[in-house]
Parts: structure tokens; C-alpha cells; sequence
């Protein structure tokens, strides 16, 4: 059986990990957890020598001591009793000697002798536990805590779930994000979750939703709106329970989404130019947004004649349902974090959700870039209507701008979108339904499926922000059109492997009918 060595470092210091390659990952995970001396639920990422988070798994690409990847507690308990209290509380001071003695041993490898500065640390330990001894019969005050260690199991692959999530994956997605819920994120994190270029694909879901927490909480909704942190917890995981397991409009989408409004919000400045009623309305309607989607969209409901379609008249059925299932969410007291507004608050807050979710149904596109286009020249933020507007576009390329992420990033989600929609494509097929073009697995490419959409949806709609905030357009405008050139050339790739493709053909046929002629001239 082979083994797998990892060269990677944790505060400065080289570490390395050995495992067998065929171990489990939360093997490999509780390693470089113990490396890092973390806590049981801390959040822990590990970074490329690019500064790219990359998956702690068995998969991970052996590395040498030149090219270390870098471990980092990017969210920590700081509520916890310092490292002495831990130690008093039951665990054995040896294992510090042992990780010293670990350390020293690298050292003098990497080195050669031992800096006086070890020897230093030799002492403080040696000090501390004198300390210890001569406090540690005093934890019958309960100045000590015991702390447990947590148990993590890996969420399973879309593929292999039902539709609607289980009670027990919802339940232990809960347990963890609310062990996580004390955790403070570090401020490197934080400034990450305010671009465009955060990578949802290295987060699971309790750390997304611990996530979601630090959007509602550094942006003052907290004590702006008295929201109570249990509520505002309850109502994530409600949200979360209401998110089905299908390939692209799920849980991590509604993230993307949320991370994007949040990241424009903090890009714009639009804490200076709106009141903040405005921005919970839309980082909520984007937290919302897609709630109970089943992967299939409108055309769909309305040509099949679903329960959705004759529900809401063939007017924007998903919409309208993610709509009503936000308000049913909140309208239980433990999840409404509107609970505390006054009368006139919750209105707003009502009627400007509503108009914010039903704006992201792509029928109503045109219409809505049209009207902001025509108040842009003399745009005000205090006309209210002005700020719909604004509220709706800000959703709108919220909802849609996945490639003006990384491509590492973006294209990811778009073999989910395309999985989405043939999957679409098939079940219309089967039902004898008209199929919709651009799901068609039978005509449609991953490039094709994207240049079109770039080229004349995604870009004028952010040519049209970039109008009102000239800032984004680093941010947003140049990622997308090199994601524009990207599919241009893969697009010219694929012809010329068809094309290649049907001239051997013709060569080959007319091969078989030179060798069908010579067969024939040789009776």
C-alpha cells in the first residue's frame, strides 16, 4: 500500500503529513487539523504556493518541501479559555513537550543546530508546568472546561442524494454550522467574501452558512433591525432545509448569489448612498431567491401545466413560489428576523423582496434593463424608484455573474447549469413536451451554450452598472469578457476537431469503397 507525503506550512513553521493513499479523507482532514493544533470546530483551509485554496483530501498532489502549500485556521473560537485553561482541563501537557521536540527535530533538519529561541520555549513550557501543577487543584471551582471533540463526515455527492435533503443530513449540517456559530472569522477571510474571486467550491455547508452569519452581521443588520443571532441562525438553516439537491439551483448557488450581492454592496459603498433597509432587502431576497427550485424552469412548469403553473396563472411560477416560500419561512417566530420591525418596516421590507425575487425571472430581462437604462442619465438615489431599479438590476447580475468569477471557479457551475438543463431537455422529450433550444443536448456545446449568453445578456447588463459605478469594471467587466474569449477559442477548438473529424470519415468511406472496387476488378 502507497503512502502520500504533503510538505505544507503552519504559522511559518514546515510540516509534512504521510498517509496512505487510499485512507480516508477525514483521515487526512483530523492530520492536518492535529498539524495545525486546531480546534474541534474550527474552520481550517489549506492554500496552493498561488494562494489558491485547495481541497484537504486524499487527493491532494504530493508536493515537495520547495513548493509547501500553506495551512491556515481561517476561523477560531475565541471564546475559549486560553491554552493553559485547556491544558488543566485534562489534556496532557506531554503532548506540547512532544510537539516541541517534533519541531526542533525539523528544525535541525531544515537548519542544522538549534536556535537559542527553542531553547527559550524549552523554559516557558518547563515554567508553565510548575504553574499547573500548583493551580490544577483548583477546577473544582469550574475555572476549567472540558471540550469534547466533534465528529464531521463528508456531505455526499449531488448525485447520490434525493431531491429534497434528509432529516438527518439537515440535523448534522445543523449541529456543525452551530458549533461553528462562536467561531471568528479571520480578516483575511473577510476581505475575500467582499470580492468577486471567492471560491464557493472549498467551503462545505455549515461553513457557509457560518459564512452568511458574518454577511448579516458585519454589514450592522444585527443591531441595526434587532435581530437576534438564534433567529437569524434558525432561519439560515430553514433556508438551507428548503434548498433541494439538484445540480445547479441549490444551496451553494444561493450562496454564490448572497456573496455576490454582498461583495457589489461593499464594492459600490452603497452603505453611504441607501439605508440599510434597503441593503437587508436584498441580501435577503438574494439568500431567498431560488428557495424550493426543483431544476426545472419556467417553460417547463407552464408547458407540463404543474400544480406551480396553474398556482400562479403561468405568471412567473418559480418565482412566485420562491416568493412564498421565503414568507412561510418567515412567518415562524423562531425564524422570522423581521420579527422586531415596526409595522411599516416589515411592508417595505415585504413589497421590496417581492419585487427583488420576481426580477430575477429572465422573461422580464429586457424590461427591466430597459427601464434602468432610461433613468441612468439622471439616476437619484433618493428617488425611490430609481432604487428599485437599482435594487432589481443589483439581483439581477447577482443571480447571473458567475463568469465574472475565476474560471476555476465559473466553469465548474456551468457543467452544473448544463447538467441542469439537459437533464430538462430530456424529461420534455420523454413527456412528448416542447424542448427548450438552449437545453437541447443534441445541439448545444459548452461553448455555444455561452457565448451567446455573454455576449448579449450578461455584458450589456454589466455595461449598464459599470455606467452608475465605473469602480466594478475590473472587478466585473474584464473577467467576463476573458471568459467570452475563453469560450470564443474553445468554441474554434471544438470546430476543428469536428472538422477533422468528418474529413476522416470521408476518407475512411472513401477507403472502404476503393478497397469494395478492387475487390470487385480482382474477380
Amino acid at each position: 500500500m502507497g503512502t502520500k507525503v504533503i510538505y505544507f506550512t503552519v504559522n511559518g513553521i514546515p510540516e509534512q503529513a504521510e498517509f496512505p493513499v487510499n485512507c480516508p479523507d477525514q483521515d487526512v482532514k483530523d492530520l492536518f487539523r492535529s498539524a495545525a493544533e486546531a480546534g474541534p470546530h474550527d474552520i481550517l483551509k489549506l492554500y496552493s504556493p498561488k494562494g489558491s485554496i485547495i481541497n484537504i483530501s486524499t487527493s491532494l498532489e504530493p508536493n515537495s518541501p520547495t513548493s509547501c502549500y500553506r495551512l491556515e485556521v481561517v476561523a477560531t473560537d475565541c471564546s475559549n479559555e486560553p491554552l493553559g485553561v485547556k491544558m488543566a482541563g485534562g489534556l496532557d501537557l506531554s503532548s506540547i513537550e512532544k510537539r516541541l521536540q517534533c519541531l526542533e527535530r525539523k528544525i535541525l533538519i531544515f537548519d542544522g543546530k538549534t536556535p537559542s529561541v527553542v531553547f527559550e520555549m524549552k523554559k516557558q513550557v518547563d515554567s508553565f508546568r510548575e504553574k499547573l501543577e500548583n493551580v490544577e487543584h483548583l477546577s473544582w471551582l469550574g475555572l476549567f472546561k472540558d471540550l469534547s471533540e466533534g465528529t464531521h463526515k463528508p456531505s455526499p455527492f449531488y448525485h447520490k442524494r434525493t431531491l429534497q435533503k434528509t432529516r438527518e443530513e439537515c440535523e448534522r449540517v445543523r449541529e456543525k454550522f452551530l458549533q461553528m456559530s462562536s467561531l471568528e472569522v479571520s480578516e483575511d477571510v473577510r476581505h475575500y467574501l467582499k470580492t468577486p474571486t471567492f471560491d464557493n467550491w472549498q467551503w462545505e455547508d455549515a461553513e457557509i452558512m457560518a459564512l452568511l452569519q458574518v454577511m448579516f452581521t458585519d454589514l450592522d443588520f444585527m443591531a441595526t433591525f434587532n435581530i437576534e443571532l438564534e433567529t437569524l441562525q434558525q432561519f439560515l438553516f430553514e433556508v438551507y432545509k428548503r434548498y433541494n439537491n439538484i445540480p445547479f439551483h441549490n444551496f451553494k448557488h444561493c450562496f454564490c448569489v448572497t456573496q455576490m450581492m454582498y461583495g457589489l454592496i461593499w464594492l459600490t459603498d452603497l452603505r453611504s448612498k441607501m439605508d440599510s433597509i434597503n441593503l437587508l432587502i436584498m441580501l435577503t431576497s438574494a439568500v431567498c431567491h431560488d428557495l424550493d427550485h426543483t431544476g426545472y424552469n419556467n417553460a417547463y412548469q407552464i408547458n407540463a401545466r404543474t400544480d406551480l403553473a396553474l398556482r400562479y396563472n403561468d405568471i412567473s411560477p418559480l418565482e412566485n413560489h420562491h416568493c412564498a416560500v421565503t414568507f412561510e419561512i418567515l412567518q415562524r417566530r423562531e425564524s422570522n428576523i423581521f420579527r422586531n420591525l415596526s409595522i411599516d418596516q416589515y411592508k417595505r421590507m415585504r413589497e421590496g423582496i417581492i419585487k427583488c425575487i420576481l426580477a430575477t425571472d429572465m422573461t422580464r430581462h429586457s424590461e427591466i434593463l430597459n427601464k434602468f437604462k432610461s433613468i441612468l442619465p439622471s439616476f437619484d438615489f433618493t428617488n425611490k424608484e430609481h432604487k428599485d431599479l437599482l435594487m432589481m438590476i443589483l439581483i439581477k447580475v447577482s443571480d447571473i455573474s458567475n463568469e465574472a468569477r475565476p474560471m476555476e471557479v465559473a466553469e465548474p457551475w456551468l457543467d452544473c447549469l448544463l447538467q441542469e438543463f439537459f437533464n430538462q431537455s430530456d424529461v420534455e422529450k420523454l413527456e412528448g413536451l416542447p424542448v427548450t433550444p438552449f437545453m437541447d443536448r443534441d445541439k448545444i456545446t459548452k461553448p455555444s451554450s455561452q457565448i451567446g449568453f455573454i455576449r448579449f445578456v450578461l455584458l450589456p447588463l454589466l455595461i449598464e452598472l459599470t455606467k452608475l459605478f465605473p469602480c466594478l469594471k475590473h472587478h466585473i467587466i474584464e473577467p467576463v469578457r476573458k471568459a467570452l474569449e475563453y469560450y470564443t477559442e474553445m468554441e474554434k477548438a471544438l470546430e476543428k476537431e469536428q472538422q477533422a473529424w468528418a474529413q476522416s470519415e470521408i476518407v475512411a468511406k472513401s477507403n472502404e469503397k476503393d478497397d469494395g472496387q478492387d475487390h470487385a476488378n480482382s474477380k
